[in-house]
């Protein structure tokens, strides 16, 4: 145990963050196998910063805590601008490649329990809390392994459910950040893929060589940029608002995402010859700085010490799920999204959605897409998904495993 806990102000957080951002940035341009293995710079940076925080509260015998408000608000300000890139055309084409991925997520929440259910009752846990190895918090993230904890401890008389739930939360989020871009390696350049529509602009990032980008770069663009995703903020505050009045619960960044794609759309219909917004190098710049200050944040924040107190259960657990993820991502989602590029961004997507959370999915997918090319459908399709309906899919069958 830390003899102090010290309170890190949300401000110097902020800054915190941007400084572990820059600091990853500089050990991958050193260090080519994380290049090669499209490793997102705020996860070397941030996952270099949680190990360090690790040191001080074993050895330092204090632990720091952070305020995350600015890390939350750059997560809507993210999910914003893949709503203003989002074109009725693609959510149209998308369509397919939405309903395919739905399943193949609902497939995966299962078997994520069925795999927590068997190594929970392997080590002497109740079978019911294969649900905090499983997709509670792994799929559900943090958020939900908190939720459902208190409840799977009532019904099991597990003493520690919260604890548990955050520390596999926490190596989930860990092993998602690193998966996802090998993955993407071995099916990009082991089966000579390459993007659909090469001459897109990037959603999210520039790419590895931006000299033509950045050439389309100026203060009007970026003020331009700024404008949309502020209303597109306001009007999902508004949105959030009403859907809560209604009795449901959804992430702010959802209303917020979908009142970018609101905005987009309305604007190209009515204005069609406006200057550009949606795919623009300016708004792939601000979501990628979004992005990655916000995964830095989250990744120096992690508390590792809670995985380390749980010792040789979770460490067997976790390399299961990260197998099967791997395994089911490369021999099953691949194929059945269709073998290509866009399949391809979309398993490195899910490699990091599927054990750990939707940002970390999608800096995987734009580490991929900064060096081999755009795939606009796939920053498209998993947010949807991730956004819709995991909650409503994973909370059904974890109600059902915890009351069996």
């Amino acid at each position: 145990m830390a003899e102090a806990v010290l309170q890190v102000p949300d401000f110097l957080t902020a800054t915190l963050g941007f400084a572990v951002y820059l600091i990853g940035a500089e050990i991958n341009a050193r260090v080519a196998v994380l290049r090669q293995f499209n490793i997102p710079e705020p996860v070397t940076g941030g996952l270099l910063a949680s190990v360090v925080l690790l040191f001080l509260y074993l050895f330092g015998g204090f632990e720091l805590t952070f305020g995350l408000a600015t890390r939350d608000f750059l997560l809507v300000v993210f999910f914003a601008g893949i709503g203003l890139n989002a074109r009725l055309s693609d959510l149209i084409s998308g369509g397919k490649p939405l309903f395919l991925l739905l399943v193949l997520t609902l497939v995966t929440i299962v078997a994520q329990n069925v795999v927590g259910a068997v190594g929970a009752a392997a080590f002497g846990y109740p079978a019911q809390a294969g649900v905090l190895f499983g997709s509670a918090a792994l799929i559900g993230g943090h958020g939900t392994a908190i939720a459902w904890a208190p409840e799977v401890g009532t019904v099991t008389g597990l003493e520690g459910a919260t604890e548990l739930g955050v520390a596999v939360a926490t190596l989930g989020l860990v092993l998602a950040a690193l998966v996802g871009g090998p993955i993407a390696r071995v099916l990009v350049e082991g089966k000579k893929l390459t993007p659909d529509r090469p001459e897109e602009e990037h959603t999210v990032g520039l790419p590895d060589n931006p000299a033509e980008a950045a050439s389309k770069i100026d203060h009007l663009t970026i003020m331009r940029v700024l404008l949309y995703l502020n209303l597109a903020i306001i009007s999902g505050y508004f949105l959030n608002e009403v859907i809560i009045a209604t009795g449901l619960k959804l992430p702010l960044f959802v209303p917020c995402l979908i009142m970018g794609i609101v905005i987009a759309n309305l604007r190209s219909a009515l204005a069609p010859n406006a200057p550009p917004v949606s795919r623009t190098p300016s708004l792939a710049l601000i979501s990628e700085f979004s992005l990655g200050a916000f995964l830095a944040m989250s990744l120096m924040s992690l508390q590792l010490w809670t995985i380390a107190e749980l010792g040789l259960a979770i460490v067997v657990i976790m390399v299961a799920q990260t197998l099967f993820a791997v395994t089911f991502v490369i021999w099953v989602l691949f194929p059945v999204m269709g073998s290509n590029y866009r399949a391809a961004v979309l398993s490195a997507g899910f490699g990091g959605f599927a054990l750990g959370a939707t940002p970390t999915a999608i800096a995987n997918m734009t580490a991929v897409t900064k060096r081999y090319g755009p795939s606009p459908i796939a920053f498209i399709v998993l947010p949807l998904v991730s956004a819709f309906f995991v909650d409503i899919a994973n909370a059904i069958v974890i109600q059902t495993i915890v009351n069996f």
